[in-house]
């Protein structure tokens, strides 16, 4: 059903797009592939395209969100508190290994709707603490890590509610396959390259600015000004791994991010599309900081999935990524709203709950943690991102000296 209507050549361009932008795997390097059983077809092309590139071996890890829901509702929570050492042992395998890593979702949002939280959060902070050097190992570049999608049946229903499943599933690939800039007749490579171009020149203008803080409003009651972290760097587009390989973490990516200083975050932010997490959506909610931290939150639905994830750990009520995108930007313009974090942070300004990513410092893949805290660098074992960007949000940028410049205004960039 989910490819049953996909041309096949464009497919691979995308399998190969994933292989060869996303990754970009050098020859003799091992692959590790994340991938629902339900995605079986398009896993084999990205195999495929790994070996066609170089790959040594290609790792499969498989996944079914129906399985581990049965698994929440049915074993005992004592089972979610801690993980199998031949998992870690596994994990330490392929950092040892230095993989390239490639994460295919077709996540359900919702899926995981009416699972006891408790569990749930008892898994989250298991993995965290278990597989930390693993997450250290993708955070900081030292191997290439993608994300990229295919659809699902529930996805693609929840997207286009009012088709029949399969109209739905065809209008999620046309959906996911523009947003990733590859048609029938286009090189993606080519135009990925110059989409990099266009996202390395404005990170160069932004980082010639070097402000101390971003100021954002809007008429949702958004009032908050954002500390950047010192000797802080906006990214985005492509990167460069500890290994030299040049990659990019998303397919797509149209956003433009930085490192917010953990304890200089004040004011209220409102959301302004849902949040996927775990496999619940929260909607409609606010959060309202103080010195950096969450002080006050609230939402008009699952506000308790949200305290859930504030309360996950110390540094969860503390910001680590600020990221601009232009509402005048491709998904945005799309009119669809994917109920996932992968599109829905591509069109919209967007900050993240938790972990910060140490490329955002200048050196900061080359320093210690404790170093990293220095400059303002927050440590979590979550990473969430929230959308907040709207048609009338104004961005206003705070240098060191209190002088301001305005930089987004109407919901665009205006430098």
């Amino acid at each position: 059903m989910v490819f049953k209507n996909i041309d096949e050549a464009r497919l691979r361009k995308l399998a190969d797009l994933a292989v060869s932008v996303g990754i970009n795997v050098k020859v003799g390097q091992p692959v590790v592939i994340t991938a629902s059983v339900e995605a079986a077809p398009f896993v084999r092309m990205c195999i495929e395209a790994a070996y066609e590139h170089g790959a040594k071996y290609v790792h499969v890890l498989w996944h079914d969100d129906l399985s581990s829901r049965l698994t929440f509702l049915n074993a005992d929570i004592k089972e979610f508190e801690s993980i199998p050492d031949y998992r870690v042992a596994q994990y330490d395998y392929f950092i040892d290994e230095k993989v390239a890593r490639l994460n295919i979702i077709d996540d359900v949002p919702g899926v995981f709707s009416g699972v006891d939280g408790d569990k749930m959060a008892a898994q989250a902070k298991a993995a965290g603490k278990a597989f930390k050097r693993y997450r250290d190992y993708t955070m900081a570049n030292h191997g290439q890590w993608t994300i990229v999608a295919v659809p699902s049946p529930g996805w693609a229903q929840l997207v286009f509610p009012n088709e029949e499943t399969q109209v739905a599933i065809d209008k999620m690939w046309e959906a996911i396959l523009s947003a990733s800039r590859v048609t029938l007749d286009n090189d993606p490579v080519a135009d990925w390259k110059a989409h990099n171009e266009g996202l390395s020149l404005r990170n160069e203008k932004l980082n010639e600015y070097n402000f101390k803080a971003l100021h954002f409003e809007n008429g949702l009651n958004t009032d908050l000004v954002v500390g950047l972290a010192d000797d802080h760097r906006w990214a985005g587009g492509a990167e460069i791994a500890g290994n030299g390989q040049v990659f990019n973490p998303n397919i797509p990516t149209e956003e433009n991010f930085s490192m917010p200083h953990r304890d200089r975050v004040d004011g209220t932010v409102y959301s302004t599309k849902p949040l996927d997490y775990q496999g619940v959506l929260i909607e409609d909610f606010f959060l309202e900081f103080k010195d950096g931290k969450v002080i006050n939150h609230g939402a008009k639905v699952n506000e308790e999935k949200l305290t859930q994830l504030l309360d996950t750990d110390e540094g969860s009520r503390h910001i680590g990524e600020v990221a601009l995108i232009s509402h005048d930007s491709p998904i945005q313009n799309s009119g669809i709203l994917f109920y996932n974090t992968l599109f829905d942070e591509n069109a919209s300004c967007h900050l993240a709950l938790g972990a910060a990513y140490p490329m955002n410092i200048n050196g900061g893949t080359t320093m210690s943690e404790d170093e990293l805290k220095t400059h303002g660098y927050n440590s979590s074992i979550n990473h969430v991102d929230f959308m907040f960007g709207s048609a009338d949000m104004k961005i206003t940028g705070i240098h060191h000296d209190d002088r301001e410049v305005v930089i987004f205004e109407n919901g665009n960039f205006i430098i």
